[in-house]
């Protein structure tokens, strides 16, 4: 069973500080259809600072980063590709703009209904990867803006057991900021996706998993 909710107070620091305390925690979503969790494995800090030209906040509220500036606890859910949603927690004051991007888990509940979503040979790769993560659980753009501190909100963030170790690293498929080791993980787990680099293109240079 998860443990309780994550707290406000607990998301306030900068991005780089909560991400590594997310591992562990459960992704919980219920939904006409029955209960899904996935407990984080793997997650990337954004910051909104002025200090990450990576992530989607870095030039001001736009009508879609606009859920990254707050308040803290709120779900950024963003389509990355013009293929798949990517899920993110916002965290740091109001107004920051700052979020920390859930990239890999492990499926803790309701592992029939994630294979139902997204059909997989593996297990292992029900989460693996931050467009498994929410096709597993279900989320789409009907749950931006949820508030994962509400315990009646269907999608919440609760505590779980922490890994015994944590691996910090460069994030994943990104060209702006890319020497940050902003990126966690649970060290050795099964479930943490494989490094990407990111490449340079003639458009304006990726963040949050590609999505400019």
């Amino acid at each position: 069973m998860p443990g309780p909710l994550v707290s406000a107070d607990e998301l306030l620091a900068r991005p780089e500080v909560v991400a590594p305390a997310l591992l562990g925690c459960w992704l919980v979503t219920d939904r006409p259809e029955g209960t899904t969790a996935v407990r984080l494995t793997e997650v990337e800090a954004y910051s909104g600072a002025g200090d990450d030209p990576a992530a989607h906040s870095h030039r001001g509220p736009t009508p879609r980063s606009s859920v990254m500036f707050g308040p803290p606890g709120r779900l950024y859910v963003y389509f990355s590709y013009g293929m798949h949603w990517c899920a993110n927690v916002v965290t740091g004051p109001a107004g920051v703009g700052s979020a920390v991007l859930l990239r890999a888990g492990e499926v803790v509940v309701g592992e029939q209904l994630a294979l139902g979503r997204r059909p997989s040979s593996s297990v292992r790769d029900l989460a693996r990867g931050p467009a498994r993560l929410t096709a597993a659980l279900g989320i789409g753009a009907d749950d931006r803006d949820a508030d994962l501190l509400d315990p009646g909100s269907p999608v919440r963030l609760h505590h779980g057991t922490p890994p015994d170790g944590v691996t910090a690293g460069p994030r994943v498929g990104i060209t702006h900021a890319a020497d940050l080791p902003w990126r966690f993980t649970e060290t050795g787990h099964r479930t943490v996706s494989a490094f990407r680099a990111g490449v340079r293109r003639r458009r304006p240079g990726a963040g949050q998993d590609g999505a400019p």
